[in-house]
């Protein structure tokens, strides 16, 4: 099931309510009211009985039932619970933007507003039609894992009718393109401001938020006019297909691998000497396209290459092709963006 991504959806995940994200994400936007008094004519709605307390000691934040709603600054933070350490210090663990942090109480305090809600759920309370937007919610879940299933389903396929499979640098091949994919569509959907928590976690693996500060530079993108992320997805996506459905060209698929390296020389050299940051899915990119290449070196691919034949101008059309249409895509999601 889809996870909501607002504090009204991790609260009533906190209190054990049944919701959907969708639906309770939905319905928090719609608030109009984004104060306490707000959550609880929501949460109202819900069917949950709420109450508002203020203390003046903030010390006593140790004795409201958890989990509730605090204003903390500007926003609101769910308290889940108090832990006390061997020494006797108190530390407040709470959910903040769905990452579960914990601060010692004092400090915590001086943050507090110091108001409370407090809420009381019971056997009935429930998102409204909560069965009708389960099931539509299962639907959708539904519908990405057949999606995944028929993807998978069709490179099975055509690895199977293309007879690549006994070839072990093909396979190997195969592995690399279908990563190379999954890594350059996390990057374009980092370029999209799409928050992807993988995304986040592998571009934190060399240095953190790396990516972001590569992708701001103007070399991000191929003449300021395609993102590299875009053209990674191109490349990966028009060299796996081509290699399921015409196997007779992987010579010129090696000839096009061979064209990239010089780029990679100059990737690590930008980022190392020129911005001295370090993008994790930009470096493995790099470090894929070296490993084709040893593939199709090791594989016997380099033959044939020469003369040029109209086969290998159709390959060339299809790269271009790929990434101008990813290119408007990504536009249009921008211009989309831009208009929210």
């Amino acid at each position: 099931m889809k996870p909501g991504v607002t504090v009204f959806s991790d609260f009533l995940s906190a209190l054990g309510v049944k919701h959907t994200g969708a639906e309770s994400d939905k319905a928090f936007r719609n608030m109009p009211f984004k104060s306490l008094f707000g959550f609880s004519r929501l949460l109202d709605s819900y069917g949950i009985r709420t109450r508002g307390v203020k203390v003046t000691d903030k010390t006593d934040l140790t004795r409201i039932p958890v989990p509730f709603l605090a204003q903390e600054g500007t926003g609101f933070v769910i308290v889940t619970g108090i832990e006390t350490a061997s020494d006797g210090t108190q530390s407040v663990d709470y959910i903040y933007y769905h990452e579960k942090k914990r601060r010692e109480l004092s400090l915590f305090a001086q943050r507090w507003s110091g108001v409370a809600l407090l809420a009381y759920p019971d056997g009935k309370s429930e998102e409204p039609c909560y069965r009708q937007h389960h099931l539509f919610e299962l639907a959708e879940t539904a519908k990405a894992w057949i999606l995944g299933f028929c993807c998978v389903t069709l490179v099975a396929f055509g690895f199977w009718r293309s007879g690549l499979w006994h070839d072990l640098s093909a396979i190997f091949l195969l592995c690399i393109d279908l990563f190379g994919l999954y890594i350059t569509f996390q990057l374009l959907l980092k370029s999209l401001k799409v928050n992807v928590k993988t995304a986040d976690r592998i571009c934190g693996v060399l240095q953190k938020h790396g990516c972001d500060t590569v992708l701001e530079q103007k070399a991000s993108k191929f003449f300021g006019l395609f993102g590299w992320a875009e053209v990674g997805v191109g490349y990966f996506t028009v060299s796996l297909l081509t290699m399921l459905c015409f196997p007779d060209m992987m010579h010129w698929l090696a000839l096009a691998n061979g064209c990239c390296l010089p780029f990679t020389f100059w990737s690590i050299w930008y980022q190392r000497f020129r911005i001295h940051t370090w993008c994790t899915m930009c470096v493995i990119t790099q470090g894929l396209l070296w490993l084709q290449f040893f593939c199709y070196l090791s594989g016997g691919w380099w033959h044939d290459i020469f003369p040029l034949t109209l086969p290998l101008f159709a390959l060339l059309a299809a790269y271009v092709a790929a990434v101008l249409g990813l290119n408007r895509v990504s536009e249009f999601i921008n211009a989309r963006i831009g208009k929210s």
